[in-house]
């Protein structure tokens, strides 16, 4: 069971090292990237509010890197509420080069996140897919972050496309794994509906947003992570958006990653 942090308030990751060195954390999503002009009018890549290669970036690269070598698994997430596929795909030969230069730049980005919540054709999503494939090999890590209820029902998305359509297209077996938006449903009863839905219990990560638990009730979220491993060995793993004050401890959210490692151990220890 993966355990996965979106970092996106770039705190220092000090208190994580010693979860990645126990094999706490598994996954550190950078977020997020995006595209448009410039002050001079020229289209580049954002990673938030400057471009990735601005200096107040630089204990961010030099952290994530050093996370990398101790064995966790570093990806930054394209899109989220900041938007990024309708610019992307408005000059794709522009912005794509420089998204590719970026991963080339930091060859310890191990993959992609694509959070798609803005109307985007299926057809470009597919092109990007491959593209990424061609550039980086099929072993370049590449998920996508729906929220729960397009998985469970099929039709439309955020994203204007039927998610259950592209992953049973030939470009479906590119993605490693759905994280799952489960904001206002993380629960055992959420990870089932998608499972009884068709997708694999190793495909869909079931993901929370750090306010909707504390110190006193995350055990809520640990007996749900529990029923879902007790009947599906195979389940891919949970998500917090955003590790700067992922529960239950407020002053180390690095601990969020160790007690859903090990849910059984820590229910009813909190």
């Amino acid at each position: 069971m993966k355990t996965i942090y979106y970092y996106q308030t770039f705190i220092g990751l000090d208190k994580a090292f010693k979860r990645i060195q126990k094999n706490d954390i598994d996954v550190i999503n950078i977020s997020s990237i995006h595209f448009g002009k410039d002050n001079h009018g020229n289209k580049s890549i954002y990673l938030n509010d400057n471009k990735p290669y601005d200096p107040i970036f630089n204990e961010l690269w030099i952290q994530t890197k050093k996370a990398s070598i101790e064995g966790c698994t570093i990806m930054i997430m394209v899109g989220g509420a900041g938007l990024a596929y309708n610019e992307l795909f408005s000059d794709y030969d522009t912005y794509y080069p420089q998204l590719k230069e970026l991963i080339i730049n930091k060859p310890w980005i191990q993959g992609i996140d694509l959070d798609i919540e803005e109307f985007t054709k299926i057809d470009n999503v597919k092109k990007l897919i491959n593209q990424l494939i061609t550039d980086f090999g099929e072993r370049f890590i590449i998920t996508m972050a729906p929220i729960s209820s397009t998985l469970i029902s099929d039709g439309s998305s955020m994203a204007g496309f039927n998610y259950k359509e592209l992953f049973l297209s030939k470009e479906g077996r590119y993605i490693h794994w759905f994280n799952a938006q489960s904001y206002s449903s993380f629960s055992f009863e959420t990870y089932e509906s998608i499972i009884n839905n068709g997708y694999p219990p190793d495909k869909v990560v079931i993901g929370m947003e750090s306010g909707q638990f504390n110190d006193k009730t995350f055990n809520k979220a640990l007996i749900e992570v529990n029923k879902i491993k007790s009947k599906y060995p195979m389940f891919a793993g949970v998500f917090d958006w955003e590790y700067i004050n992922a529960p239950p401890n407020s002053n180390d959210p690095s601990q969020w990653a160790k007690l859903m490692k090990d849910s059984t151990r820590y229910i009813s220890k909190l």
